[in-house]
């Protein structure tokens, strides 16, 4: 029986090792060595071995790259090395000005620079511990990214393991997730035929595609990657320089760009950036320009970073794609803020591989002073994951048919008025229920700094929404557990809670509420000014322009806004609905100032989750004591205050040497400041 089982491991362990060079020749090396079929047959072969003898499946087994559930929320991965982004230059000026920088910074001109393709797809970082391929991340924002490990798993490209004789304990390699044009084109028809919308370009759809919950959807989009470069490393092996540093991943099994170049001077960077300037619609994948690397790594030691930057490096851009269409008509969206956007609705062209049906027209202004018509003969330009837009018409193609776009004075969704504050670009809808930015407006209402509603996310917005359950901000006050209990992933818990959450919030200070109701131009300190002085939403809904200008503070396009939302009809409404539910609608009078606050002329920073409050509560706490609250640490902050699972704010603090308070010491100090107060 022992024998038996050791044969059938061997011919695993066998087919695992056929597969990944069969992998390899197929998804890196684009040179395939047998047929679909056979290959179908040794992984069909291997997947019916795992589920006979599941104590011989392993990690690194081509069976596990779809093996994951689908997973609530991604995880959070600190880059311990940080994922820079790169600057630009767009000209060879520009470039020669940055080449010249740097080599008086290196009192030098003699070294070497590799050139790359500047890929148009999503940055992630894959770290290896032991040559198994244990976390994949997105850049993020440079310092934290989002955990994808199952849905990198997917992808053909990624090797789950490699050899752990010439590779370092822990290597951490970066590159970038692409999807090949043809196979967006694809997938596009695809969505078009089960009625979904398209991908407005491949980077979109790489991003999106990476960004599942369900790593069996990610699966089934044909993902590549190309390896450029690496982060952080622990163990020896890694060569001194970029160059042979690629060679080194490309021996391990990454699959790393053909097309990269080691040059010595600048006039060989411009030649490789015209020949792909030309040559750039062949290949496979999209390119937005090429990207110079100093290749030597203690020349790029020198060099440093500056903001969030490396010096060593530059993205050298590529003009943007344009070609000429006729402008159909001009829509209006309507975004989540309530701003109104013009979008040009095109004949279809074909704009640097991609098709192009809309483009956007940013506002009306724009739309003016370009003298765009409709019917007009139009310039689209495309420049990388940039949307499309309109550069301008071409009078000469005018026949005299075309027509002048007025801006709407009533909103195309709700029919609420339109305003645009003097001074401003955009047109807003002034209706708080209006569908089209009712999702934001709940999210805002709900959020730490207006109604503090615990548990109210951006996703459970988005399904109260879909569902019908609310249809404004009201509406939030008359949701049940069974009403929750409906929406997908909810369980008995979380419906009560969030409704505890939602019921608790009522009695928030009236300031709080005039935020939260998303009034144009109205943030929190104006919202605390207008409750001091009208102590009650009836007042401030009968103030006029003029009551509301000769307050300190209070300027002609916040006054016009203020009145123009109580104006709405929709807006009133809510208003009562909110009235009927409870929701407090008055400041309570103003207690006598106390003698002395204890803690007046501190300022206090909040990291982390804490236990006893909620952070908007705790905030409340200290500034009822006397202090100020800031939301970054400067070396004006007295106390960091420190919860579970603290961010960056904690390193800032220690590195300027901020005085630090656990949640218990915060609540200690709470107590001893309210004492001084009774005394």
């Amino acid at each position: 029986m022992e024998e038996d089982l050791e044969k059938v491991k061997k011919r695993i362990e066998e087919l695992r090792e056929l597969i990944n060079y069969h992998n390899y020749r197929y998804y890196v090396l684009d040179s395939p060595e047998i047929s679909d079929a056979e290959f179908d047959a040794l992984f069909r072969e291997l997947k019916e071995l795992e589920e006979r003898y599941p104590q011989f499946i392993t990690p690194d087994s081509p069976t596990q790259r779809v093996g994951a559930p689908p997973r609530e929320e991604f995880g959070v991965v600190e880059h311990r090395i940080p994922m820079l982004s790169l600057g630009n230059v767009f000209n060879f000026e520009e470039l020669k000005a940055w080449y010249d920088r740097i080599c008086r910074m290196l009192r030098m001109r003699d070294f070497e620079l590799v050139c790359e393709h500047k890929f148009d797809g999503l940055a992630v970082a894959l770290i290896y511990e032991d040559g198994l391929f244990v976390v994949g991340a997105t850049r993020g924002d440079g310092y934290r990214g989002e955990d994808v490990t199952p849905n990198l798993k997917t992808i053909r490209s990624i090797p789950l393991s490699i050899p752990k004789d010439k590779a370092p304990k822990r290597l951490e390699v970066r590159g970038e997730v692409i999807l090949p044009k043809d196979d967006f084109r694809k997938l596009n028809e695809e969505r078009a035929k089960k009625g979904l919308p398209p991908f407005a370009n491949p980077r979109n759809a790489a991003a999106g595609s990476v960004r599942q919950l369900d790593p069996k959807v990610t699966a089934e989009r044909p993902l590549d990657i190309y390896i450029y470069g690496i982060g952080e490393v622990e163990g020896d092996g890694i060569p001194s320089n970029h160059w042979d540093t690629l060679m080194y991943l490309k021996d391990l099994g990454f699959k790393v760009n053909p097309h990269n170049v080691k040059v010595k001077t600048l006039e060989e960077v411009e030649e490789y950036y015209r020949y792909w300037l030309e040559k750039r619609e062949e290949l496979k994948y999209e390119v937005d320009g090429i990207v110079i690397k100093v290749n030597d790594y203690e020349l790029q030691q020198k060099l440093g970073t500056i903001a969030r930057e490396p010096r060593w490096a530059i993205a050298y851009k590529f003009p943007p794609v344009q070609k000429v269409t006729k402008l159909l008509d001009i829509e209006v969206n309507v975004g989540r803020t309530g701003a109104l956007t013009p979008v040009a609705i095109l004949e279809p062209v074909e704009v640097g591989g991609v098709t192009v049906k809309k483009a956007t027209l940013h506002n009306e202004d724009y739309i003016k002073k370009k003298d765009i018509r409709i019917g007009d003969w139009v310039i689209v330009q495309r420049a990388g994951d940039v949307i499309p837009e309109i550069i301008g018409p071409i009078p000469s193609r005018r026949t005299g048919e075309e027509r002048m776009f007025e801006m709407p004075t009533r909103c195309p969704v709700c029919g609420a008025e339109v305003i645009r504050p003097e001074g401003e670009a955009a047109a807003r809808c002034t209706g708080a229920a209006c569908p089209a930015k009712l999702v934001e407006l709940l999210k805002h209402f709900a959020s730490r700094a207006a109604m503090d509603i615990e548990g109210l996310g951006e996703k459970l917005c988005e399904s109260l929404v879909r569902s019908g359950l609310v249809k404004d901000v009201a509406d939030l006050y008359k949701l049940t557990k069974l009403d929750l209990l409906k929406l997908e992933r909810m369980g008995l818990k979380s419906a009560a809670n969030i409704v505890n959450a939602i019921q608790k919030s009522k009695n928030r200070p009236l300031s709080r509420l005039i935020f939260a109701l998303g009034i144009p131009l109205v943030g929190q300190e104006t919202a605390q000014i207008l409750a001091q002085r009208f102590r009650s939403i009836d007042n401030l809904a009968k103030a006029s322009i003029d009551e509301l200008m000769r307050i300190p503070g209070i300027g002609p396009k916040v006054a016009e806004s203020v009145v123009t939302f109580f104006r709405q009809e929709s807006n009133r409404k809510i208003i009562e609905k909110l009235r009927s539910y409870g929701v407090k609608l008055e400041e309570e009078a103003p207690a006598a100032p106390p003698k002395k606050l204890p803690l007046r002329g501190m300022e206090f920073v909040f990291t982390g989750r804490l236990e006893s409050f909620s952070r908007s509560e705790a905030e409340e706490k200290v500034k009822s004591l006397g202090a100020s609250v800031g939301s970054t640490v400067t070396r004006r902050t007295t106390y960091l205050v420190v919860g579970a699972d603290p961010g960056s704010k904690l390193e800032k603090a220690k590195a300027l040497g901020t005085k630090l308070l656990t949640e218990e010491e915060f609540l200690r100090l709470l107590r001893e400041a309210e004492e001084k107060m009774r005394e």
